[in-house]
């Protein structure tokens, strides 16, 4: 019986797909083989010797420290794509809000009522101040083209856009799914040139901490507007408040208010409202399960922040699962230690990702304790599962 610890309010219909025969879920389990958290900071979190694996039904990991979680051998999952078309959405409505000043419309409506203006009277002169482009015919730009950024593309194409894209890490995956009319540029600074709106997705790490500076607005076509549905502290907020002074910058539109953007004109601040979705939450919750199943019960490994992908359909009669350091000749350790022991290896698949390495090995007969606690001893190692 595997005991699931749940933080935060996890989709019952991802929660229903543990099985009660083997699986204990509760948000009061101790000693838990694995946590499904959403946002819960787990930062400070003392993890018990039996914890096996987080799975985040979401996709960033800030509130989870994923290099403690790597030295004791914890698997991290994250559900890239499950609220995609969510934020997709979300985009879309940002785009509009940015171009036409709805927001500041409706406020300006009812503050018409609240003065005993009849409205009717006063819509078609006080309108003018509300006024803003079409999307249509206008060039987007989109940094990052992962599972959001590329149905955004596309989507933007289907409404009459020019769509400029920048992702250096672009996969196989992503690039197939982007329609064959979008421009991948390879240098950022000719998405900047181009796009009247710019929208970006990309995950916040040390590296693309204030990625949009003053510098990187002083490169964008004047007049632009700027959507940020990722993480607030991409963009510098003092050099985007200093551009939307000059007009530089038209609109900012962002997932992440804080009390200063909130009091500046010409920005829009909704409150983290990207994967707000009973279906995005569904998604998500169905695919952190899913995961962490599949890596409790077969060991395998799809979309870990700190681990590598790592799948292998079972043979033999017992499975063993070890993480270690990505150094040299550890395969050749672990298989010389078993052959050593007389035992056959019938499926092997080992993969690293940075500092990291996952070994899955498919063995042929039983082995006893002091095999496993012989592999668990090779240096490097850092965790030992045996799975029958």
């Amino acid at each position: 019986m595997y005991r699931i610890k749940t933080l935060n309010k996890i989709s019952p219909i991802g929660l229903n797909r543990f099985e009660p025969e083997h699986y204990d879920v509760s948000d009061s389990q101790t000693q838990e083989d694995a946590i499904v958290v959403r946002s819960a900071k787990l930062l400070e979190y003392e993890f018990p010797d039996s914890l096996l694996a987080i799975s985040r039904a979401g996709v960033g990991v800030n509130n989870i420290p994923i290099d403690r979680c790597s030295q004791a051998g914890v698997a991290v999952f994250n559900t890239p794509g499950a609220n995609a078309n969510a934020v997709k959405e979300l985009v879309f409505c940002a785009m509009l809000m940015g171009s036409r000043d709805v927001d500041g419309g409706i406020r300006w409506v009812r503050e018409q009522v609240a003065s005993g203006v009849d409205v009717t009277t006063v819509v078609e002169k006080g309108k003018s101040a509300f006024v803003g482009p079409e999307l249509y015919k206008k060039c987007l730009g989109v940094i990052g083209l992962g599972a959001i950024g590329s149905l955004v593309a596309n989507m933007a194409l289907s409404l009459g856009m020019d769509v400029y894209g920048y992702d250096p890490y672009l996969s196989v995956d992503s690039a197939l799914r982007l329609d064959r009319h979008i421009h991948v540029v390879k240098d950022l600074q000719e998405l900047y040139k181009r796009a009247d709106y710019i929208t970006i997705h990309i995950h916040y790490t040390p590296q693309t901490e204030h990625m949009i500076d003053a510098k990187a607005i002083a490169s964008m076509k004047r007049g632009v507007r700027f959507i940020n549905l990722a993480r607030g502290e991409i963009v510098d907020d003092t050099a985007m408040l200093a551009a939307l002074d000059t007009g530089r910058v038209a609109a900012y539109i962002t997932d992440f208010p804080n009390n200063t953007l909130v009091q500046a004109p010409h920005v829009v601040a909704m409150p983290h409202l990207g994967a707000s979705t009973p279906e995005s939450e569904q998604n998500c919750a169905v695919m952190a399960v899913d995961q962490v199943k599949d890596y409790l019960e077969n060991g395998n490994i799809r979309n870990s922040v700190n681990l590598p992908s790592v799948s292998m359909e079972r043979s033999g009669v017992m499975r063993m699962c070890i993480i270690h350091k990505n150094v040299p000749a550890m395969l050749a350790n672990i298989t010389t230690l078993l052959s050593k022991d007389g035992v056959n290896v019938e499926n092997l698949s080992n993969k690293s990702k940075g500092e990291m390495a996952y070994t899955l090995v498919d063995l042929g007969t039983q082995v006893d304790a002091a095999i496993i606690e012989d592999v668990r001893n090779l240096p490097n190692v850092i965790r030992v599962r045996v799975i029958n």
